[in-house]
């Protein structure tokens, strides 16, 4: 229990580590009128920080996840429960259905609003390219028409990402993350399409919606080893508490390469529940690949968000 009486997400009394940043943020806190942008990789604890944070000084906790805004997964992405929600409004948690469509564009205009409701919001989340956007502004590039998303998908399958790679501008292979299936497909889709590369949609960004000057900026990089243990007990925590039933729901929909599908665990679970793995199989292909997706996460922050200041 906090010191008012309400339960809070902080995972302070059985994580030292995270204790320690919550002692070093609140020992000389933000200015409680201007926002707070919380980065880190998966399982850092974050987002009880988060949390604890907007409990003291009034804020909003606004998600800043690629994943957690999708309505299906609560437990498999660790959104906020009801009595988080409940110590502090929250906002872009499970808001978006299975079939709508979401971007970062989608995600810049919500924040456009939120922040003028809430200009001291705490904005917490894993994905670096919704903190860029925020920070250093987005390009308004067109919509990508569905017969370019088909062909694209088409390549893909046929080939994997190879001939897109092939069919992207120097500029752009330079900029993007050429492992990422999402982000080349993205960058090529915008090519085809517009006939312009992604590089040079980004040199034409309009300004940003919050200049990082006009934030305090925060960032959580846990060593790997803390982050390995912690993602290891925390999926068996997620299968305890209902992962499993949450695949099972969109087992009968289940689109391998929808936005929504690539929450972490997620493909591991619908394999066990589709009879070609074991759940223990599952929950350790899950568990590595959790693993593998926060050293990129820690790869991205520490080259992009050097400037940010360190809270672990």
């Amino acid at each position: 229990m906090s010191e008012n009486g309400t339960r809070f997400n902080v995972k302070a009394k059985v994580m030292p580590e995270i204790a320690d940043a919550l002692s070093r943020l609140l020992g000389d806190p933000p200015q409680p009128d201007s926002p707070v942008l919380l980065a880190g990789p998966t399982a850092s604890g974050k987002s009880g920080l988060a949390l604890e944070l907007a409990r003291r000084q009034g804020r909003a906790v606004v998600n800043a996840d690629a994943l957690q805004v999708y309505d299906m997964w609560r437990i498999l992405t660790a959104r906020p429960d009801a009595q988080d929600c409940a110590a502090a409004p929250h906002f872009l948690y499970g808001t978006v259905g299975a079939g709508a469509e979401w971007s970062v564009g989608h995600w810049l205009r919500a924040m456009r609003s939120i922040l003028a409701d809430h200009p001291n919001a705490v904005v917490v989340g894993g994905t670096g390219l919704y903190f860029r956007a925020l920070t250093e502004g987005l390009a308004e590039i067109p919509p990508t028409p569905a017969d370019v998303r088909a062909e694209a998908d088409a390549l893909v399958a046929g080939d994997g990402i190879a001939p897109l790679l092939g069919g992207l501008d120097p500029d752009t292979r330079a900029r993007i993350d050429m492992q990422n299936p999402a982000r080349v497909q993205r960058a090529w889709e915008v090519q085809r399409a517009t006939g312009q590369g992604l590089a040079a949609w980004q040199d034409a960004t309009p300004p940003p919606l919050l200049p990082l000057e006009h934030a305090t900026a925060y960032l959580m990089l846990p060593t790997p080893e803390w982050s390995a243990s912690r993602i290891a007990s925390r999926f068996e925590q997620m299968i305890a508490q209902g992962a499993l039933d949450e695949a099972r729901a969109v087992l009968p929909h289940w689109a391998p390469r929808a936005p929504w599908a690539k929450a972490i665990g997620a493909p591991e679970l619908i394999a066990h529940l589709q009879g070609h793995i074991s759940l223990s199989e599952a929950t350790n292909a899950a568990t590595l690949a959790t693993r593998q997706y926060a050293k990129r996460q820690r790869t991205w922050f520490r080259a992009r968000m050097s400037g940010w200041e360190r809270l672990l």
